[in-house]
């Protein structure tokens, strides 16, 4: 058996390839990051097909990850929770590049903003299947909140036939151990069909925590940091609830009312100009966007009335204040 020095990076994966002693063989890129890779795969054991998740190699390798701790947690719990994704199995790989943590998954579908890009160019979900998300995206986190949890089967034929470009140095010398042969195009699920039966699930517990090991920080994309992440204060689980809220906020538009870009644009431009004008209401913003666009809108006026108040409910700048999953749930109109 090789050995391989711990110097870090991502492990070269080959379609075909056979991880842990043959039971997974790769069979199409699913996606990558800053942190890992992600590939289909089918478990020859148990006749299934699963997402192998390979994380970047570290010189220090820790089994006690953030994602690893919560997911084997999650996995313990039976039945399992509603609307999060369900990790299979784990074990450890060697490489040329060190030690990679790898965690299997059942294989989902597209993530959401894919599934906008794709298939809705507006940019504007139809509501019948943004009401599904927004409803069943509380339930995911609910769960997550019994369990003292924070966040944050397709057939072969979906998959497709991959799409590669061979990996050459400039010199024409062969490529070193660390090098892949050659690099795989994520999957496209351009041909796949969305309607208001589809299921969600939450995914990607990298930055997950348990209520007795809270971080000090969260490195979530600025728009959507909570108030308490970026004043650094005490933080906790209702960060996922401010989330939650801008999740649904985006779903209804990410625009921002004419006036109150206008408004802004003064506030950044420094020269001094104020307004007297009263500050932005949060309760009028969705309306005011969402009738205005070129789009047909397929919600009424008290449709939108309800979302925002709901909206206005997550997006509280004191968590305490913040409504819980369960209480969003209870709101009627998501049974209207």
């Amino acid at each position: 058996m090789a050995t391989y020095p711990d110097k870090g990076g991502y492990h070269p994966v080959t379609l075909g390839e056979s991880l842990k002693a043959g039971r997974y063989k790769v069979l199409h890129k699913l996606g990558w990051g800053g942190y890992s890779t992600v590939w289909a795969a089918r478990d020859q054991r148990e006749e299934a097909y699963v997402a192998v998740k390979i994380s970047f190699a570290e010189t220090e390798h820790n089994w006690k990850t953030r994602e690893l701790q919560t997911m084997r947690e999650l996995a313990s719990h039976h039945p399992p929770l509603k609307h999060t994704v369900q990790m299979l199995d784990f074990f450890d790989l060697k490489g040329p590049n060190g030690s990679h943590k790898c965690l299997v998954y059942e294989l989902l579908g597209p993530n959401i903003p894919d599934v906008i890009d794709t298939h809705f160019p507006s940019g504007r979900l139809p509501w019948k299947l943004a009401k599904v998300i927004a409803k069943q995206s509380p339930v995911g986190l609910d769960g997550l909140r019994q369990q003292n949890k924070g966040h944050g089967e397709k057939s072969i034929e979906i998959l497709g036939t991959p799409e590669i470009g061979y990996v050459q140095r400039r010199d024409g010398e062969n490529l070193e151990p660390d090098m892949p042969e050659y690099i795989v195009k994520p999957i496209s699920y351009r041909t796949h069909s969305w309607n208001s039966t589809q299921k969600i699930k939450i995914i990607d517990f990298r930055k997950s925590f348990l209520r007795t090991t809270v971080p000090q920080t969260l490195h979530t994309p600025l728009p959507v940091r909570a108030p308490e992440v970026i004043s650094q204060d005490h933080i906790d689980q209702r960060v996922d609830l401010w989330r939650m809220g801008c999740m649904m906020r985006e779903m209804a538009s990410d625009d921002l009312p004419e006036r109150w870009q206008e408004i802004w644009d003064m506030m950044n431009a420094g020269d001094g100009i104020t307004t007297q004008s009263p500050g932005p209401n949060l309760h009028e913003w969705p309306e005011e966007v969402y009738f205005a666009g070129p789009q047909s809108p397929d919600l009424t006026r008290g449709d939108i009335a309800r979302l925002a108040q709901i909206i206005g409910r997550l997006l509280c700048f004191e968590p305490s204040a913040r409504a819980s999953a369960r209480e969003v749930l209870g709101d009627p109109w998501f049974n209207e």
